[in-house]
């Protein structure tokens, strides 16, 4: 059995695949993954843009589509594509979605990253993106920025799933977990809802070491690379206790489901840190784990299997609070991160459509002489 498959079975959590690409739909590689344990995928403008770039198999729908209408502009071309790949992947995953009376078997696609501060039209394009891709085994990607938390609301509330994205803090976490449940109590159906809460990771340490580095000190050093796990471990602590809580047990009644906390950005940055450990680090019930195709490989290879996250529990609250004795403000690094997070999606987002550009130039040329 391979060790995502144990994962799922025996420590209750899911892997899904921070990764999509045309290959992967056409050629059964994700139908081979699923066959293995894997429970879901997730995309956004970074791995499109690699999808894109990296491989000739967007070429023949580019083609279509500009036959289709040869005045498309590159946004509606990049959206035409990136339905399909979601619906494709969502069709491949609905046995998941099926078998799992709706806890797993999702796609994730992104709202675009230029509009993470206007909560009306993250509102209007999700619900466009939903109609769309029409699956109910998606899930919207929605940054949990200040103004994204009440559009969460608004579309949970109309039976749209969402997943908040770029989550870099327990106290915004506390926000997403209110916003989950304000959002299912005004739902008509929310036993219909699925929602998860993406905390990234490695990001944190990478920041905070750097951090720690210009400190120096053994003090200092003795902290390095402990930080994102220990925030991960005391956010799932919250999670726990809002799913003890009664406001969450009332909406449970009503047949809705946690929002399962997601790790996210698991790759491991640092090359002096094992390549594995947001994984070995982060097993618990009722949690997703995001891998990248390297770091998926890299756990199956040599993973350890054992129940983490709610082990060093008062280990992980001395370090946070010892990164306050020093002078690091973790709220206030998470409050970088989350606009850096915008921004590296705004540029790569640019960056697909630079490329989608080249390549259907490159496209209509070649079909133009065949």
């Amino acid at each position: 059995m391979s060790r995502i498959l144990t994962l799922y079975r025996e420590y209750g959590q899911s892997i899904w695949l921070d990764y999509i690409d045309r290959n992967l739909l056409l050629r059964d590689g994700l139908k081979t993954l699923i066959s293995e344990g894997l429970r879901g995928v997730t995309s956004n403008p970074t791995i499109f843009h690699k999808a894109i770039g990296g491989s000739t198999d967007y070429d023949e729908p580019i083609r279509d589509l500009l036959q289709a209408n040869h005045q498309i502009d590159d946004g509606t071309l990049y959206e035409w594509l990136v339905v399909q790949d979601a619906q494709m992947a969502a069709d491949i995953l609905e046995p998941v979605y099926v078998s799992s009376e709706g806890l797993d078997g999702y796609v994730s696609l992104e709202v675009s990253p230029y509009i993470a501060h206007d909560s009306a039209l993250t509102i209007k394009e999700a619900r466009h993106l939903w109609r769309a891709v029409n699956r109910p085994n998606l899930m919207i990607k929605v940054p949990a920025t200040e103004a994204g938390l009440p559009a969460t609301e608004q579309l949970l509330a109309e039976g749209i799933n969402v997943n908040n994205t770029l989550l870099f803090s327990v106290e915004r976490y506390k926000a997403v977990a209110e916003t989950y449940l304000r959002g299912v109590a005004r739902a008509a159906e929310p036993a219909k809802i699925a929602s998860v809460a993406s905390f990234f990771i490695s990001r944190v340490d990478s920041k905070v070491d750097a951090a720690l580095d210009e400190i120096g000190g053994s003090e200092a050093r003795a902290l390095k690379g402990r930080i994102a796990i220990a925030n991960a471990r005391m956010a799932y602590q919250h999670f726990i206790d809002t799913v003890a809580s009664e406001p969450f047990q009332a909406q449970e009644q009503r047949g809705a489901r946690p929002q399962r906390p997601l790790w996210a950005s698991t790759s491991t940055k640092n090359p002096d840190y094992s390549d594995v450990m947001y994984v070995e680090q982060l097993i618990g019930p009722d949690t997703v784990n995001t891998l990248p195709p390297a770091t998926l490989d890299a756990f199956e290879a040599h993973g350890e299997l054992r129940a983490t996250l709610d082990v060093g529990l008062k280990a992980a609250q001395r370090d946070l609070e010892t990164l306050g004795k020093l002078g690091i403000d973790l709220w206030a690094l998470s409050d970088e991160l989350e606009q850096e997070g915008i921004r590296k999606f705004m540029d790569s987002y640019d960056q697909a459509l630079n490329t989608l550009d080249e390549k259907r130039f490159k496209v209509a040329q070649r079909y133009a002489s065949e």
